[in-house]
Formats: C-alpha cells, structure tokens, sequence
C-alpha cells in the first residue's frame, strides 16, 4: 500500500486549502482505515475554513465529511466491518457512549464528540480512519457519489423532519432548497409529509417542484404573507436549512398554532440571532428546536432510504484539484445540489 497521500489541507483559518502529500494514516485500536472514493462539499466545511464557530477546527485540518470509500485495513479488534466493506463517514465521528446524552438516544450532543473533518481529519484526501463503530454499512450496487451528500445533507435533513413532530399529510415548509433543503423535500415526501419550498431562486423552486413540492413561494415576494395566503391558518412545521437570518424568523412567522420549527442551517458570525414574538410562541403554543445531524440510528435509517431510491442527491461530480474555486462558486450561492469530489 502506498505511504503517501494526496490531501486538501488548511493550514490557517480564513486561508485557502493546500493541495499537497502527506503520510497515509495507519488505523489504531477499533479504527479502520478508509480509500475514499468520494467526498460531498458542504457548507459546513466553509464555516470550518472561516473560523465562524465558537469552536474553533484543529489545524492543520482535512476537511470533508460526506464520504463513501472502501475499507482497505483494520485496526486492532475490528471484527466489522471487514477488509473489502464499502462504507459512509459522517460528521459525527465519534462519541463516548456511556454520557447522559448518549444513553438517552441523543449522541449527537455528546459533549465528548469528535467531529469528522474538524476535530478529525476528514474526506478532502485519498485515504482516512474512523472507528468503526460509526461508520455507516453503503448496501451494494449504490452510486456512491450520490450517496456521499446522504451522510450529512441526508442524515441531518432526515433527523430535523424527525423531530418537526409532523405527521402523515400534514403540512412542512423548507427554507432553502439548496445542499440541503433538495434533499429535504424528498424526505418529506417520502415520509408522507406535503411540501411548501420556499427560496429565492427559481430554478431551485422548480427543482423541489420537480420532487414533488405542492407549492412554490419566492422569498423575496413577501413570503409569511404568500404562504399563509396559500395554506390557510400556516404550516404544521418548518424546516431551515438556508444560512439567511431571515429565512429562520420567517420560519417561525409561518407556523399554524401548535407547530414546531426546526433550526438547521448554521449561519456565520453575527447572524447567529434571531427575533421571535414571544407572546405568538407562548399564546400560540409553538415551538423551536434545533437539529444537529443525525444518531448512528438516524444514519442507517436515511442510508435505508437513499438505498431504495426514495431519495437522491443531486450532484455535480468535481476534482479535488479544484476546491478553493468550488468554495468561492458556494460563497456565491451559485452552486445547485451538492458538488462531490471524485477523489477514488
């Protein structure tokens, strides 16, 4: 096996990454080690660039957190997944399991987590480990460059309509019918639920048409005001996964009383706030809750529908070579669907 690989690495925060080699990883005790064959780029990956969180990434850092790859070697102890697996690398990395978080079914505010292409060195290279009791089992005979976005745009979409609470036939905004939101509508749709997509582009409001949206509303056409008009009394729930503040307000504004809305989209810097009416919350009995990825349990169940066509990504492949213009063409907006890395 080689000793070297190719790797986009950043070096310092708000700099671009560096295409360079850099020694293979060898897999430690319950690891395995990974040859990626493909890496989503998603806007998560930006905000670590930037240094938008409070966290800050650990440097020099290998982003990337949206892999399909194929198990090449295993650490000691691994019995599963075995040499030849393919398999999925999502943002959480790792988490203690034995925290009041993690017994409880939410691993995922694990505060002793690891996180993929943050905290660990991610998919931007050739090869990478992870334990291998994260990783996801990718059923055969799935592209596996349209399954990659499934890892985090997937799980994290999938997870944050879990927890809206909406039901069969009931109605669900999505704020944002990009990286995340495309994927979002089909998850609803294939969970049952009517779509309402709203966004400031149309081509991306004929994407989520084209899914199976009901309804379109432009965002910059007095949105609460046009849904509302359109869905009498509001939504049961809405989903953001658009960065714009406004999109969260807006969120809230188009509730039906008893609805829940769910915060996805991370914005940077001091966008980080919202204004909500309290009294509209507290007489209307509605709801805000945060969403934050997905569980182990959440990957599988996501990957199960991606598996069998209910869902699918809509990417653009690219080169690694690549990366520094395929982030200035996303801090435009101007990417549609998730662009994939074809790295092996």
């Amino acid at each position: 096996m080689q000793t070297m690989m190719k790797a986009a690495v950043l070096h310092q925060i708000g700099g671009p990454l560096q295409i360079q080699q850099v020694p293979v990883p060898q897999p430690g005790p319950g690891e395995v080690l990974i040859r990626i064959t493909a890496c989503g780029v998603c806007h998560s990956d930006l905000h670590a660039m930037d240094g938008d969180w409070a966290a800050q990434p650990v440097l020099p850092l290998i982003p990337g957190h949206e892999i399909t790859g194929q198990v090449v070697a295993l650490g000691s102890g691994v019995q599963e997944p075995v040499v030849g697996s393919i398999v999925g690398v999502p943002w959480l990395y790792s988490a203690c399991g034995t925290c009041e978080f993690c017994l409880g079914g939410m691993e995922t505010i694990c505060p002793k987590s690891e996180s993929t292409g943050y905290t660990k060195p991610g998919g931007y290279a050739e090869y990478m480990v992870a334990p291998a009791a994260f990783v996801a089992n990718i059923p055969d005979n799935v592209d596996l460059y349209e399954l990659a976005p499934i890892l985090c745009a997937g799980i994290t979409t999938y997870r944050g309509l879990k927890r809206s609470r909406a039901t069969l036939g009931q109605w669900v905004a999505v704020l944002g019918i990009g990286g995340l939101g495309h994927v979002a509508v089909q998850y609803a749709i294939a969970m049952g639920l009517r779509v309402v997509a709203v966004d400031v582009s149309e081509d991306k409001l004929e994407l989520a048409r084209s899914y199976g949206a009901e309804c379109l509303i432009n965002a910059l056409d007095n949105p609460v005001e046009t849904l509302r008009e359109k869905i009498p009394g509001g939504v049961h729930a809405a989903v953001v996964t658009a960065v714009a503040n406004a999109a969260f307000e807006q969120s809230v504004a188009m509730l039906r009383p008893g609805g829940t809305a769910v915060f996805i989209g991370l914005p940077g810097g001091s966008a980080d706030t919202v204004r909500a009416s309290i009294s509209a919350i507290s007489g209307w009995e509605l709801s805000i809750t945060g969403s934050n990825i997905g569980t182990r349990q959440d990957l599988n169940e996501a990957v199960a529908f991606a598996a069998r066509g209910k869902v699918r990504a809509q990417v653009v492949k690219d080169n690694l070579d690549n990366i520094n213009e395929i982030f200035e063409r996303m801090r435009k907006g101007a990417l549609v669907g998730r662009t994939v890395l074809a790295i092996g």
